[in-house]
């Protein structure tokens, strides 16, 4: 009787122990297409993505890029202050969208141009996406704005 009750609880841990591997193996198979890398303009163009993978670039909205052209069409120039890489979005920009303010965009690379899905922009005159400013920092040419 006691190597029955023994047998069931081995049978039970066993159990347990491959539906919690399983699952993970699934979440992490879902998630690989749900994760988006930040990359610099310095990084896109050192080493370029493949056309079809779906990532994150940010840095700042270079001054004089800004092209409004037909509709909701816009293109600008994404710059870490080393590189740069032109942006072109259909859509609306969010409302503090601008020249030299910090801006994040999803998209993918062609390999001229980064066509964004989406347009992140600063929340208020003092935030900068942290990867932004990460980036930045990298380089050199980011200066902490006085309080």
């Amino acid at each position: 009787m006691l190597g029955l009750k023994k047998r069931r609880r081995v049978q039970i841990i066993l159990l347990a122990v491959v539906a919690l591997a399983l699952s993970t193996a699934l979440i992490g198979y879902a998630m690989r297409d749900g994760i988006n890398f930040f990359r610099s303009p310095t990084q896109v163009l050192e080493a370029p993505p493949g056309p079809a993978e779906v990532f994150r670039i940010g840095g700042l909205v270079e001054e004089g890029s800004l092209v409004r052209g037909e509709g909701t069409e816009v293109s600008f120039r994404v710059t870490d202050m080393n590189a740069s890489v032109p942006v072109r979005y259909s859509g609306v920009l969010p409302d503090l969208f601008g020249e030299g303010e910090g801006v994040v965009a999803m998209g993918r690379y062609d390999g001229s141009s980064f066509i964004a899905t989406e347009i992140l922009a600063k929340h208020d005159e003092s935030y900068m996406p942290k990867e932004v400013v990460d980036a930045l920092k990298d380089q050199g040419v980011y200066v902490e704005p006085e309080k």
